[in-house]
């Protein structure tokens, strides 16, 4: 597996001596991975042709079978039979294949609350024996969208003639493989140290466990400032630059993850209001509407059928 991160030296394998990441930070991040699948294809593409990525958009290449060529920068990849590439789309990406090739090429969108896992992505991330590590996920990736090698059927008009619910269906895959595909880079020696943490400010970083580890708590701006051992002022400003939005909102946003967590696990909307650490149902109903657009009681349903 190589690791391309903006500015720094790539770095391929094993690391002798790379940090595991803590189970408990990883799992908080794979749990916020939600997509929207842009364009999900498997393909088999000419060796003269060149496959440009979408830029501003997560895409994963899965190498079904044959090879895939790429480069990163100044840096030149390959990727065999079972890989998986990931990209945030922050830098301009292509792929060549050799003959006989057939891969997947995923296009997804982060939904919003979800955007704060690109941050957390190196430039590339390339999962070697992606097959061998994570069997479902990769069995999955070789059958998840349109299957475009076999004939030469009109994309527009194999769509059109999808089934009720592909959408939803479509969706959990994509989710499923992404989440499978940063598990495997993050757990075999291609993460950093200290990933994934959200910031390079350890201050900061220690508000932000506390609040996850707690959303619940009755959170002022003083008490986490108390936190990370700071001022108000000085904290808020922090804050807001390293993540684009006030304290209070991300611990709205944090909440919300954690109700929609336990609505799908069959948990009372009573009872997690209380345990998230509101006054009363309709103020717990009325932060949810507003993060989803639905009650918690209709979030649930939708996701139940």
């Amino acid at each position: 597996m190589t690791l391309l991160a903006p500015d720094r030296t790539p770095t391929g394998g094993s690391v002798r001596g790379a940090v595991t990441p803590t189970g408990g930070a990883v799992e908080a991040l794979l749990s916020a991975v939600d997509v929207r699948p842009r364009r999900q294809v498997r393909i088999a593409p000419d060796p003269a042709e060149t496959i440009a990525l979408d830029r501003d958009a997560l895409s994963i290449v899965y190498v079904i079978d044959g090879a895939v060529h790429t480069r990163c920068g100044d840096k030149p990849m390959s990727l065999a039979r079972g890989d998986a590439m990931l990209t945030p789309g922050r830098v301009p990406m292509s792929v060549k294949t050799d003959p006989g090739t057939r891969l997947l090429v995923s296009t997804l969108t982060l939904v919003p609350h979800a955007a704060h896992i690109a941050n957390a992505l190196p430039d590339v991330a390339l999962v070697r024996d992606f097959a061998h590590h994570e069997p479902a996920a990769a069995a999955l990736a070789a059958q998840v969208g349109l299957d475009l090698t076999a004939l030469p059927v009109d994309a527009a008009a194999l769509e059109a003639a999808g089934r009720d619910g592909d959408a939803v269906i479509c969706r959990m895959m994509a989710n499923t493989v992404l989440a499978s595909v940063i598990r495997a880079w993050a757990a075999h020696g291609c993460a950093p140290a200290g990933w994934p943490a959200r910031t390079s400010d350890p201050f900061l970083e220690k508000v932000i466990e506390a609040i996850h580890a707690a959303p619940g708590n009755d959170w002022s701006v003083e008490g986490l400032a108390s936190v990370g051992a700071m001022s108000r002022t000085v904290f808020a400003e922090r804050f807001r630059a390293a993540f684009g939005t006030s304290p209070a909102s991300y611990v709205t946003e944090v909440r919300i993850r954690a109700a929609q967590d336990r609505l799908v696990l069959g948990c009372l909307v009573s009872e997690i209001s209380r345990d998230l650490g509101y006054s009363s149902d309709e103020g717990f109903s009325r932060a949810f509407r507003r993060r989803t657009g639905q009650t918690p009681t209709a979030w649930r349903e939708a996701r139940t059928a």
